[in-house]
Parts: C-alpha cells; sequence; structure tokens
C-alpha cells in the first residue's frame, strides 16, 4: 500500500462523505473486509479523487450518473450527499436528475429523484413545488 496515497484518499473521503461515515466504515472493518476498505480508499479516494484534474464538484456529478446507471441507490444516495457537500447546487442536481433519466431509463429516474428528495428533506432544503411550472397535459 502506497501510505501517502491512502492519506491523501482518507482526507478525500472525508471531505466528500464526513468524518462519521468514514469513521463507522474504517470502525465495521474486519479481517476480511479491510483489505477492501483499504483499497477503496488508496485508489478510489486517493489516486481517482486525489487527482487535481477535476475539481471534487465535478467529480460528484460524474459518480452520480454512473451509480445511478449502475441502479446502486445506496451508494448514490450516499454520493447525492457528497455531491451536495461538494458545492452542486440544487438545480444543478435537479438538471443531473433529469439526464441521468433521459440516458439511464426513466424508473432508474424515478429512483434518482426519490432519493435525492429524502436527502433534501432531510437537510431541511427541500424545494417547494411550484405547480404553476408544471404543465398541464
Amino acid at each position: 500500500m502506497d501510505t501517502e496515497r491512502f492519506a491523501v484518499g482518507e482526507q478525500r473521503r472525508r471531505d466528500v462523505l464526513g468524518n462519521e461515515y468514514v469513521d463507522q466504515s474504517l470502525r465495521n472493518a474486519d479481517a476480511f473486509n479491510r483489505p477492501f476498505q483499504e483499497l477503496v480508499t488508496e485508489y478510489c479516494w486517493g489516486e481517482c479523487w486525489g487527482d487535481p484534474t477535476l475539481v471534487p464538484r465535478e467529480r460528484s456529478l460524474l459518480n452520480l450518473g454512473m451509480i445511478a446507471a449502475l441502479g446502486k441507490m445506496h451508494e448514490f444516495e450516499l454520493h447525492v450527499r457528497g455531491a451536495l457537500k461538494n458545492g452542486v447546487s440544487h438545480e444543478q442536481l435537479r438538471a443531473a436528475l433529469i439526464q441521468i433519466a433521459v440516458y439511464c431509463g426513466i424508473p432508474v429516474g424515478v429512483d434518482c429523484f426519490r432519493v435525492a428528495r429524502k436527502v433534501l428533506a432531510e437537510q431541511n432544503a427541500a424545494p417547494s413545488i411550484d405547480s404553476s411550472s408544471i404543465r398541464e397535459q
């Protein structure tokens, strides 16, 4: 293991997902899954997220699209939280979710909007619905 890359990865992981989440993940690591936790921290977060070519907000938007396409809603929820922490605005999140729905399918879009609304509501930031903007069919 590259300890410098691991340290960068752990810091990036904490920056995006929060100390509580990372501490819990590391606390829950055991002899069986600890090598996987180290791999995720070193390569996903250290090598990939540690590359300054893309800013965290851009990486978050990319991750939302890829994770949605895979249908991994538990991870999607985690990355919605991270995206908001990385500066993705509500409008940008909505635009990304609409693009996900177009390219991945409406059922995936429905799941993504459901997850995003849950996260926004938990953060007391759920945008209200302006019924005047809904087109009548």
